[in-house]
C-alpha cells in the first residue's frame, strides 16, 4: 500500500515539476507584423519559381503612403527584417536582367510611381542598414487604386507571357512583370 502512495507521490511530483517548466517558459508577446511567405509556382505540384518573405503590417486606421511610410524615402516593403525575394532562375525583373538569387527588396514609393529596388545586401532590419552601393536592379512601377487592403500583402498573378508581382496595402496597388528569359 506505501509503494501504491510513493508512486502516486512520484507522479505528482514529475507532473509539477515539467508543468513548472513548461509554464515558465518566457515567450515574446505575438508580434504586431507577422511574417508571411508567398511563393509563385507555375501550378501547385511544380517547385518554387520565386519566394517572397516578408512582414505584413496593418493599416490600423492609419493614412499609409505619404504619411506613415513618406514618400521619397527609401521602404522595407513591409515590417521589421528587410522583405527578401528568391528567384529559383535567372528572371527579367520589370526590364532588368537578374541572376537566380536571393535578394532584398525595398521601394521608393511616389504619388504616382515608385522605384522597385533589388539590392545584393541580406539579413537587415527595415531600411536602416540599406546601402545603395549593393542594389542590383531600380525598376519604376506605375501606382494604382482600389478598395482598402488592411494588412500589406504580396501576391503573384499569372499572365499569358510573364507573371505579375503585386504589392498591395491601403488602397495602393503596384504591379510589376516578371519574365524568364
Amino acid at each position: 500500500m506505501k509503494s501504491k502512495y510513493f508512486l502516486l507521490f512520484l507522479g505528482l511530483c514529475f507532473t509539477s515539476f515539467f508543468s513548472l517548466e513548461l509554464s515558465a517558459q518566457d515567450f515574446n508577446e505575438l508580434d504586431k507584423s507577422p511574417h508571411d511567405i508567398v511563393y509563385y509556382r507555375v501550378n501547385k505540384i511544380s517547385p518554387p519559381k520565386i519566394k517572397v518573405l516578408y512582414g505584413r503590417p496593418q493599416k490600423n486606421g492609419r493614412k499609409i503612403f505619404g504619411d506613415l511610410i513618406p514618400y521619397n524615402k527609401v521602404w522595407r516593403v513591409g515590417a521589421n527584417e528587410s522583405t527578401e525575394i528568391s528567384f529559383y532562375q535567372d528572371v527579367i525583373f520589370g526590364d532588368q536582367p537578374i541572376k537566380k538569387g536571393t535578394y532584398t527588396l525595398y521601394a521608393i514609393p511616389q504619388e504616382k510611381e515608385w522605384i522597385i529596388i533589388l539590392n545584393s545586401q541580406l539579413d537587415g532590419w527595415g531600411a536602416y542598414d540599406y546601402n545603395e552601393k549593393f542594389d542590383v536592379a531600380r525598376v519604376r512601377a506605375k501606382v494604382k487604386h482600389a478598395e482598402v487592403l488592411e494588412a500589406f500583402s504580396i501576391a503573384f498573378k499569372k499572365k499569358s507571357e510573364h507573371v505579375d508581382f503585386i504589392l498591395g496595402w491601403d488602397r495602393t496597388r503596384v504591379k510589376l512583370p516578371i519574365k524568364w528569359p
